[in-house]
């Protein structure tokens, strides 16, 4: 009887490793290509070629990435859909948090001898300092802003926070003075109120970012304490903002019942409800073409809850969300990830706001607001 042996090769550890680390690899780079794709993959492969084998060696890679990855975006085919670079997204957070440092004024360039002051920020610097509209800003430091020079004033104001500036203004009286002023961070109020004739209150919403509820409930609150009987809400060339600061607005003004339908690409479909508190006025909402978003949304919802008439034009009928996603080089990216309704469920895609009275603005005059007051007189 013959026994027989079969000899194992034995493979040493390093080897073993070896192999377990090219398997990992093999698998993790079939599980790249099948997420990234063949486009995808093209996208990578075209960096690497400009990156190794493209001749000037001194091209900015930095500004070409930009521009593919803003032609990629732009490929969507969705006007919506947005790229920033890195300054931009930087710059975009810092709009949305409604927030600035500065001296707290509003200018316009429309006077020769420097900037004209159109308002000033409430418990601001410059308001700290004596300066109301209709006050001439002349000259900055020393400097002066008559001419073509007050086109380059506003960076002359602005600074870190907690420096100086001095201003020399030009008073309606025609007397001038100089006051100094310290920057600090201001909040960019979103909703700005005033008690008209009749008792109106009319609340001006510039948009609805961060902290846009309660800047409006801050200013209805205050015309209302004033003797406001109505409100007129103005939302012209309004781009938006915040869903939650939509429906925070929404839920303080409007009775008990659906706000707000979110239907996300992932997901269920979401409805927001509103309590049974709300602002018992009559109301009026002004729009136009440039009243986008959360700010159709507005409008729309006024009067699909509580009968509000709109005044004003046919708006931009965006109805879609986007999320944006900050990248590794900094910038961001916009995508739409949803579509928004009404409460009932009724979309602005491609339809927008058809107002009940509907009127161009006019170039002497503001109309539209005189439509809305009329429409709220007895």
């Amino acid at each position: 009887m013959e026994q027989e042996y079969k000899s194992r090769r034995k493979f040493p550890g390093w080897l073993k490793m070896l192999i377990a680390v090219i398997l990992t690899a093999a698998i993790l780079a079939g599980g790249f290509c099948l997420l990234m794709g063949r486009s995808g993959l093209a996208l990578v492969e075209g960096w690497l070629l400009s990156r190794y084998a493209f001749v000037d060696t001194g091209a900015d890679l930095t500004e070409a990435a930009d521009s593919a990855l803003s032609g990629l975006v732009s490929g969507l085919g969705d006007r919506w859909s947005y790229y920033m670079d890195e300054e931009g997204y930087l710059a975009t957070v810092e709009r949305r948090a409604n927030n600035y440092v500065g001296v707290g004024i509003t200018v316009t360039y429309e006077r020769e001898e420097g900037l004209w002051v159109k308002a000033v920020t409430r418990d601001g610097p410059a308001e700290e300092a004596g300066i109301v509209a209709g006050d001439i800003i002349i000259a900055v430091d020393g400097t002066s802003l008559a001419g073509e020079a007050r086109y380059e004033a506003t960076d002359l104001i602005q600074g870190e926070e907690g420096t100086t500036v001095e201003l020399t203004l030009l008073g309606a009286d025609g007397t001038e003075r100089t006051v100094t002023c310290t920057r600090r961070t201001l909040r960019n109020p979103s909703a700005l109120g005033t008690l008209l004739e009749g008792n109106i209150g009319y609340v001006q919403i510039s948009n609805f970012y961060s902290g846009a509820a309660d800047s409006l409930r801050e200013e209805v609150e205050r015309l209302t304490e004033e003797g406001a009987e109505s409100l007129i809400f103005d939302v012209r060339s309004n781009p938006g903002g915040y869903t939650s600061e939509l429906t925070a607005m929404l839920d303080y003004l409007l009775p008990e019942g659906p706000i707000f339908t979110e239907k996300p690409r992932w997901g269920k479909e979401k409805v927001t409800r509103s309590d049974a508190a709300c602002v018992d006025l009559p109301m009026v909402a002004i729009v136009n073409a440039d009243s986008y978003s959360a700010a159709e949304l507005f409008a729309a919802q006024l009067r699909e809850s509580a009968g509000v008439p709109i005044v004003g034009e046919l708006t931009s009928g965006k109805g879609y969300y986007q999320l944006t996603y900050m990248l590794s080089n900094g910038g961001g990216i916009g995508l739409s990830a949803g579509k928004y309704c009404t409460g009932s469920g009724h979309s602005l895609i491609g339809e927008g706001i058809i107002p009940d009275v509907e009127l161009t603005l006019s170039q002497t005059e503001d109309n539209q607001l005189q439509a809305a007051i009329y429409l709220l007189l007895p």
